[in-house]
Formats: C-alpha cells, sequence, structure tokens
C-alpha cells in the first residue's frame, strides 16, 4: 500500500546542492537496477548501460521539488527513477544512424555501437516501459499518481519531446534556417518538456499549484539547451562526454549561432535569474533548487 506523504518526513532535511544531487542519482538510478534485477540478457544490460553515467538533474529536480512540500525523498524516487529511465530512452534513440548518428554519449560508446542497432531500439523502448511503469509507483495518493503519469506521456510525446525532435529533424532538411521564436518553441518541447514535467512533480504529488515551479522549469529548460549550444562551440568530446561542432557543421540554427556566444550567454544568466525568482514563493527551502539553476551554466558536460 502507497505512504500518504503526510506520514513521512524522514528523509527531507534539506542538502548542499552536491549532496542532494548525489542522493538523488543514487535513488533515481536506484530504481531502474531495482526493476532490471535478475532479468538477463543483453537488452537489459544495455537498459542499464544506458541509465549509468549521467548527472540525474531531471530526477534531482523531482526529488526536491517534492522536498519542498515535505515529501519523503525514498517516496519521490519512483518518479525520479521514471524520468531518467524516459530521458535514458530519448537519448538511446537520438544516438541511432536514422537520428543525430552519434558514437559517444556520456564518454563512452553509445549503446547501438556497444551492441547493435535492434538492442538499441529495445533497450530505449523497454526503458520508456519502465518510466510509466516507476511512475505509477510513486509515493502519493492515487489520483496525483495518475495524474503524474497523465502530465509524463504529455511532456514525452508529440505535445511536447518526441514533438520537438520532429521539428528538429523538420528543420534540417528546409532551406530557410529556424529563427529565434521557432528554436525556442523547439527546444521547449525537445529539452524543455521533460526538465518541466520534472520540476513539476513535486507539486502534482503533494496536491499543490504548480506554476511557480512551471516558470522555474520554463527557465531552466531552455537556459539549459541555450547552454548545451554554447558547449558544442566551445566544450571539447573529451570534457562534454559527445561529439560537439555537429550544428555548426551541419550549418544548423541555434541559439549560438542566431545570438552570438556572447549574447547566448548573456540570455542564459538572464533565465537563471528568472528561475531564481520564480522560487520566491518558497523561501529559503529553494536555495539546492536555486543552485541548480546556477549549475547548468557553469557545467562544461
Amino acid at each position: 500500500m502507497q505512504q500518504d506523504t503526510a506520514d513521512s518526513a524522514a528523509d527531507t532535511k534539506p542538502l548542499s546542492f552536491e549532496a542532494a544531487r548525489n542522493r538523488a542519482a543514487e535513488l533515481a538510478i536506484g530504481q531502474v537496477i531495482y526493476a532490471l534485477q535478475g532479468l538477463p540478457g543483453p537488452v537489459p544490460e544495455a537498459m542499464r548501460y544506458a541509465i549509468d553515467g549521467g548527472k540525474a538533474l531531471r530526477g534531482f529536480l523531482v526529488i526536491e521539488s517534492a522536498r519542498l512540500f515535505g515529501i519523503d525523498r525514498s517516496l519521490s524516487a519512483p518518479a525520479a527513477g521514471a524520468i531518467e529511465a524516459l530521458h535514458a530512452y530519448s537519448l538511446v534513440h537520438d544516438d541511432l544512424p536514422c537520428m543525430d548518428d552519434d558514437d559517444m554519449r556520456r564518454g563512452k560508446p553509445t549503446v547501438h555501437r556497444a551492441w547493435d542497432e535492434t538492442t538499441a531500439v529495445l533497450a530505449g523502448d523497454a526503458l520508456q516501459a519502465l518510466a510509466f511503469e516507476l511512475c505509477a509507483q510513486a509515493g502519493c495518493p492515487p489520483d496525483r499518481r495518475l495524474e503524474l503519469v497523465l502530465s509524463l506521456s504529455t511532456a514525452s510525446g508529440m505535445r511536447g519531446m518526441v514533438g520537438g525532435q520532429a521539428m528538429d529533424i523538420a528543420a534540417e532538411s528546409t532551406e530557410t534556417p529556424l529563427d529565434l521564436d521557432e528554436i525556442t518553441a523547439l527546444q521547449s518541447g525537445k529539452t524543455g518538456a521533460l526538465i518541466r514535467w520534472s520540476c513539476t512533480a513535486g507539486a502534482i504529488m503533494a496536491g499543490q499549484p504548480t506554476e511557480p515551479l512551471r516558470r522555474y522549469g520554463d527557465c531552466l529548460g531552455l537556459a539549459f539547451q541555450i547552454w548545451d549550444d554554447v558547449l558544442d562551440v566551445e566544450g571539447d568530446a573529451d570534457t562534454v562526454g559527445k561529439a560537439v561542432g555537429k550544428d555548426e557543421g551541419r550549418g544548423k540554427a541555434t541559439f549560438v549561432s542566431l545570438m552570438g556566444l556572447d549574447g547566448a550567454k548573456q540570455r542564459a544568466a538572464e533565465l537563471v535569474h528568472e528561475a531564481c525568482t520564480s522560487l520566491d514563493t518558497y523561501g529559503a527551502q529553494a536555495d539546492c533548487l536555486r543552485e541548480a539553476a546556477r549549475f547548468v551554466i557553469s557545467r562544461r558536460n
């Protein structure tokens, strides 16, 4: 039987950003690993491989947003595991030859290179299915679990991540590069939708208004993608953990190509400030989320 959020407050103590991120990664990735326990064969092995090595930022956002409302980390861990599984699936499929055709992800060979394309497709499919299985196990009342599952399906589908990816693919074959508004709309789906969901998951679990955290997530998601574009120009493959410079090589419009490097950095900083001020209603309890926003534009990978 699921425990109501009011009954558990054993693991709600504020932590430093680094400690909170490590704790969230342990809990979120642990959910996926536990779910795959005892499953043999290349597909579960590839799923474990795909989930390993990331920053677990989305899982952290789930757990930390839930902690704002006094929800024990163990109760939000299934939802955190869900978003990490869903994100890993998106990366496995995005790296395939029919998509971005990448050889490296998180500093190691992509799944289809470490195994083969068939295994990569199946591992991605299974990670997506597992995401909804885990989301349905979140430690909150049934109606809120249903809302989590419904909102995650929206965020990951044509109204969210997949829709943004489709726009991105279509843009590669058009003669006219996207303008700034179009890229912003594209990234609001492709990158922003899952980050936005992660930021609002805690409020959904608690049955509280989501708007402040939605604003935070909107700003954070856009800043994250702008900084990815910056790293594609300034970063090196060994540090970033994946190929860099591909966007420029394809003549693809990015925030950097449209705003310039300094302009993109300035816009990312403005978005981080907006993200932080959107949390004013939560006071000092949201300091860890504010630090996460600052981390997004200081990271090197």
